[in-house]
């Protein structure tokens, strides 16, 4: 934790400092039992853009994070919970992710 002095003796913690840094790629997909209208609007205009071979269309989110933590259990321990708390609704989507020393 980085702490800057004020008058008076006066500490202030404003940052935590960590030795590692990663970056998070993470994939929001829908879930496979639930419809994508988005998806399959898609796939049935594949065929009149000359794609005909391409049969079924998945369309999801992609979110990068950069974390500093202490270790790699932490940083995908955060990330986990970044998903669940906040970028992904898990009634409709799954998610997966890859962790890379930044």
């Amino acid at each position: 934790m980085r702490t800057f002095v004020l008058g008076f003796g006066i500490h202030i913690c404003t940052q935590k400092h960590y030795d590692m840094k990663f970056v998070a790629e993470i994939d929001i997909m829908p879930l496979p039992a639930l419809l994508d209208p988005q998806g399959k609007a898609v796939a049935s205009n594949m065929g009149n853009m000359g794609l005909p071979e391409i049969v079924g269309v998945r369309i999801g989110k992609h979110v990068t994070l950069e974390i500093e933590a202490s270790d790699r259990s932490v940083a995908e321990k955060k990330v986990a919970e970044a998903c669940e708390k906040l970028l992904v609704n898990q009634i409709m989507e799954g998610f997966s992710f890859r962790l890379e020393e930044a």
